[in-house]
């Protein structure tokens, strides 16, 4: 980070969604509780994945992490839109600004990555069953997410690198509710050239390819599932694999209409309308779609929630 980015501007001011009063306690609510869902709905999917041994597997695995991500992912945007309502501040630092887009990158990447693995992971239990074992190992399951996060956590630190190295001069308002790589570029004085060609080569590449691996592995699902003699076998199968999808195209249309359109074909409005639906709203969608529809997990459920009300219970009689 050099010198002259931290003497020319030394913070951002973070405009929001709304510059209304009536508007700004709505949407505090709204937020506030759309990520409370999103933390306690994906922190028990975690805990009943850990606590029951009969979901060991790897597309448990696979779910654990991506509610973990999804936690991770939100909790880089929204708790800072509900503090600054609560300071009645807009503000945040340069280098916080830089943090949170380095977190908010290397999230957003690990979740692309994960539906890519497990859209793959449904590919292989669905067209290959007999070879399911054999070929989805734990070491294989360790590699696919370590891999993710190492190539998520290079291309987050190639972006802000190169955001680094850009002066930012007199227009510190950013018209949004966090730091994002289309916003900051667009109040640089510097060439953004360069940081620009990256969000679409580069950047692409890492939402593009995950986009296309799961196309194909679900094209695959559904010809495998076509074969399939039983119509309650292809309703189920086609009912799981359309709510799957649905939550992809919300996350990835999204992501593709904000960072890979023209920047004069939107509104900053219609971008950040855009950025609530794949930051706070597929999140918290996440736990409902991959695991409220699945019988195993609605056990484990039960089980946890059956655990606490009896620890309840058994605090009250003593």
């Amino acid at each position: 980070m050099s010198g002259a980015n931290q003497s020319s501007v030394s913070e951002f001011l973070l405009l929001g969604l709304s510059r209304q009063p009536q508007q700004q306690q709505l949407l505090f609510g709204l937020f506030l509780s759309m990520y409370l869902i999103t933390v306690l709905g994906n922190l028990l999917i975690i805990l009943a994945i850990s606590t029951d041994s009969h979901l060991h597997t790897p597309m448990y695995f696979f779910l654990s992490n991506l509610s973990f991500m999804d936690v991770c992912f939100s909790s880089t945007t929204v708790p800072k839109i509900l503090a600054n309502h609560i300071l009645g501040s807009q503000s945040i630092s340069f280098s916080g600004c830089l943090t949170q887009l380095y977190f908010f990158v290397v999230f957003g990447d690990m979740d692309s990555f994960l539906l890519a693995v497990m859209a793959y992971d449904r590919f292989v239990a669905v067209c290959h069953p007999l070879h399911y074992t054999t070929k989805m190992t734990p070491q294989l399951c360790a590699l696919l997410v370590s891999g993710s996060w190492v190539i998520a956590n290079l291309n987050s630190l190639l972006h802000i690198l190169l955001m680094a190295r850009l002066s930012f001069c007199a227009d510190n308002r950013i018209p949004h509710f966090f730091c994002d790589v289309t916003a900051l570029l667009k109040l640089s004085c510097s060439d953004t050239h360069l940081n620009e060609m990256m969000l679409l080569t580069e950047g692409a590449l890492t939402v593009i390819t995950p986009f296309v691996c799961i196309l194909v592995s679900y094209i695959c699902i559904t010809c495998a599932v076509l074969r399939v003699p039983s119509t309650k076998g292809k309703w189920k199968a086609f009912s799981t694999c359309g709510s799957h999808l649905a939550v992809v195209s919300l996350f990835y249309g999204t992501i593709i209409a904000v960072y890979f359109n023209p920047a004069s074909s939107h509104s900053a409005e219609e971008d950040t309308a855009a950025t609530v639906l794949y930051t706070v709203v597929t999140p918290m969608m996440n736990p409902f779609i991959y695991s409220l529809r699945n019988k195993d997990m609605k056990g484990a459920l039960r089980k946890v929630i059956g655990r606490k009300k009896l620890s309840t219970r058994c605090r009250h009689q003593n």
